[in-house]
């Protein structure tokens, strides 16, 4: 069935709140609409001001509604991955029906049966995604609605997360004048967005550097069976550039997106540029190679960390590679780099729609690009987990009648004005016999 109508992405991120709104025609997105406001509230990934928080969001929404001459009434709101757990679920239930033929409810049935579970009271059930039912011990059966039968099971995947971190970003999408028509993982969205059938299937790792965190996802057999998160991002950077410098926050990140480079072979000694120090009254030279240090002390660390996790895991065999995206990741040199750390092949993913060509709008693309291929079994799937009505249609996006709300005047700066380079991406014909079997052990 060819995706129509109108959806929107919201992703509240660490350095900047995202809004994209899109229209379907045929299956074809074009972004009509796009808001990018100076984030407020938010520290690590983590929302920590609710009423700042808010103003950003009405910020972005305000600036995506004046873009694409629409009033925006409900959204697709990204969640991060912070403790989320994947588990694999199964449930079995009798078709109730006189005539046997399965219905609405008898999905809606057998996903509540799937979801029966012992859950730790600070968290809850975020999503769940059947994968394949049997109707009748009839195996991969991805829509049963209509068939005949007497017994019908799903197997799918339960996702949860902390119930901080959820209410938290319901609320301030509530309270900006929103609602939340669909709450997605990022991390979910990023790989089933921006990866490949071929990449999906036989396993790749998406490392996604945001502004105050970095979520390392693995998909593997077409499910995201693992996510990692560092409470470390580009920000880090910006602020160990500041302190080394003694320069101001300001100008350590105009330092580092204008001069910066996270592989010092590519920079030269004999580049220089004025910085300005805090306590003295004239700038100070410095060195591309010494600033490029500064900036690759970190990102290694940052890489380090990941590479520990996904070496717990051997998640670095499989062909697929790494795909890097987010803000962060716009930094020259930085795929050189993890491609030393990480000793597998890495690219970069850039976003192809115009005007949006750059790794910090991959997140909300995603949020948005994902919320259109929800199908109707997964909505079904989904009153199991909410309780409430859902209607399968697209989001409702009005056009405007009367002027738009006016919030609070803004500015947005452009933080990664540059469009990065496509790195070339290294072949990697290594395939060890490790990848058959791979994770198959973690749903024991």
């Amino acid at each position: 069935m060819a995706k129509a109508g109108m959806y929107v992405g919201l992703d509240i991120g660490t350095t900047s709140v995202k809004v994209v709104v899109a229209e379907y025609i045929d299956s074809q997105m074009n972004i009509i609409g796009v808001g990018n406001a100076k984030s407020e509230g938010i520290s690590r990934g983590i929302i920590v001001d609710i009423d700042k928080t808010v103003r950003a969001i009405q910020r972005a929404v305000k600036q995506a509604e004046e873009k694409a001459g629409i009033q925006i009434k409900s959204v697709s709101v990204g969640l991060p991955a912070n403790l989320l757990e994947v588990e694999p679920c199964q449930g079995m239930i009798a078709v109730n029906n006189e005539s046997k033929e399965i219905s609405d409810e008898d999905v809606r049935n057998v996903a509540s049966a799937a979801m029966v579970r012992s859950i730790p009271p600070e968290r809850q059930i975020v999503a769940l995604l059947p994968q394949e039912f049997t109707v009748d011990g009839f195996e991969g059966i991805k829509d049963p609605r209509g068939m005949i039968g007497v017994r019908l099971e799903m197997f799918g995947l339960v996702f949860t997360g902390p119930k901080t971190i959820i209410h938290n970003i319901k609320k301030c999408v509530e309270k900006a004048g929103l609602i939340v028509a669909e709450t997605v993982i990022t991390a979910l969205a990023l790989t089933e967005s921006i990866l490949s059938d071929g990449e999906k299937d036989f396993g790749t790792i998406v490392i996604d550097m945001g502004g105050g965190q970095t979520t390392t996802a693995v998909m593997h057999d077409k499910q995201l069976k693992y996510t990692h998160v560092d409470q470390e991002g580009g920000e880090f950077v910006t602020k160990d550039v500041s302190i080394v410098l003694n320069t101001s926050f300001n100008n350590a990140e105009a330092l580092k997106i204008n001069y910066g480079d996270a592989y010092p072979g590519r920079t030269s000694e004999d580049e220089e540029f004025p910085v300005d120090v805090i306590g003295k009254t004239e700038p100070i030279k410095v060195d591309e190679r010494y600033l490029s240090e500064v900036i690759e002390a970190r990102v290694e660390q940052i890489f380090r960390k990941a590479k520990d996790a996904l070496d717990e895991i051997e998640a670095l065999e499989l062909p697929g590679g790494i795909i890097l995206t987010g803000g962060a990741a716009s930094l020259p040199g930085i795929v050189d780099l993890a491609e030393d750390i990480f000793g597998t092949s890495v690219k970069l993913h850039v976003p192809n729609q115009m005007g949006l060509r750059n790794p910090v709008f991959t997140n909300v693309i995603s949020i948005v690009n994902y919320s259109a291929e929800l199908n109707d079994v997964y909505h079904l799937a989904k009153l199991a987990v909410t309780g409430e009505r859902v209607n399968v249609a697209p989001q409702q996006v009005t056009t405007v009648a009367a002027q738009a709300p006016v919030y609070d005047d803004y500015e947005v700066a452009d933080e990664y004005p540059e469009e990065p380079k496509q790195p070339k991406k290294k072949n990697d014909e290594k395939v060890t016999g490790k990848i058959k079997d791979f994770f198959s052990n973690i749903f024991d």
